[in-house]
């Protein structure tokens, strides 16, 4: 996909009159497709449907309600609130907007996104002035109904050169690259990985496979976990790798809820990290500080990623121009205890 300019965009969504207009009906006609499709032959049914798929329109359920075209409501889509990792990004977000006078909504999109494209048309009718997206990965349908809505979008926790609009993240593949050298450097030889099967968590662990291959060294075991990850399937996954032979010596986690998990596993064996076994997790939660022995991570600036989206979308509504449409809040590894 070509890449879009850092250049402020146009509020003017697609409206009920320009589907008319282009399907070469009346708007009282589009009306009736939406609302009493029985009352319209199929041919003009089925010329308004190409028209609405073909340009993304979303009906406009504030039509009438508001004095001007601005709603002060941002939504925002993330996976799950139940996973720590998220919550302080948008809490950020969220408080930056209040303090602008913005609301935001928030719909959760699951593990795979397989509720994105519903949740999109819902939140869309609702006509936000911008939108927060997790992950930059969208069905084709979506990409149509977010670009027809001409609305400023920022796309967070992964990067891409060519976004929707603008994307705060970092790389998850350098991530992944990153923690096999760290580990490898360190001296571990038999590392496992305990890895729940989101997107952005099997892009860590192709940087992660790769950079072992680059050194030489034979693949990791993979021990998958279905997303969302939890304590316990952290500490039934490590079960599973701790009673494999030949036992590893490290396990790189794919999330600090499943270190935890699997940290716990390890001590109910009375089995000490780093020595018997060691952990490492991602995400950087503060809990990770508090366990015993103190688990290892990598730390993402979540608030960073949270403010830097809110401030991107006011400067848009603002109409200002940026000079930049891909920020990388970077990441850094904390070497703790269990490493």
């Amino acid at each position: 996909m070509p890449r879009r300019p850092a250049t402020a965009r146009s509020t003017d969504s697609v409206t009920l009159e320009d589907v008319a207009k282009l399907a070469g009906v009346s708007p009282m006609t589009v009306s009736r497709v939406l609302n009493k499709p029985e009352l319209v032959t199929p041919d003009t049914l089925e010329r308004v449907k190409q028209v609405i798929d073909r340009t993304g329109y979303v009906p406009n359920l504030l039509a009438g309600g508001l004095a001007s075209r601005k709603s002060r409501l941002v939504a925002a889509l993330v996976p799950s609130i139940t996973n720590g990792i998220f919550v302080e990004a948008v809490q950020a977000f969220t408080d930056r907007l209040w303090e602008a006078g913005y609301q935001v909504l928030l719909g959760l999109s699951g593990y795979p996104a397989t509720r994105e494209d519903a949740l999109l048309s819902a939140v869309l009718a609702r006509k936000p002035d911008a939108i927060y997206l997790t992950g930059i990965n969208h069905s084709p349908e979506s990409r149509q109904r977010l670009l027809a809505a001409r609305v400023p979008i920022v796309e967070t926790w992964d990067l891409t050169p060519t976004p929707l609009d603008t994307v705060v993240g970092f790389s998850h593949e350098k991530v992944g690259e990153s923690v096999a050298r760290h580990l490898l450097t360190k001296g571990y030889r038999r590392p496992a990985l305990l890895w729940a099967d989101d997107e952005r968590a099997l892009v860590r662990r192709r940087g992660f496979l790769a950079e072992l291959a680059r050194a030489g060294e034979p693949e990791a075991t993979t021990e998958f976990i279905p997303a969302p990850s939890t304590l316990a399937l952290g500490r039934a996954g490590m079960a599973r790798l701790l009673d494999a032979t030949p036992r590893p010596d490290v396990v790189f986690c794919a999330s600090d809820l499943l270190a935890h998990g699997a940290l716990e596993e390890a001590r109910s064996r009375s089995l000490t990290p780093p020595k018997d076994v060691a952990i490492i997790g991602f995400g950087g939660l503060e809990l990770t500080a508090h366990t015993c022995p103190a688990l290892s991570t990598v730390a993402i600036d979540r608030p960073a990623i949270g403010r830097q989206a809110a401030e991107i979308i006011l400067a848009r509504i603002a109409g200002a121009t940026l000079p930049e449409h891909v920020i990388d809040v970077g990441f850094s590894i904390l070497d703790r205890q269990t490493t």
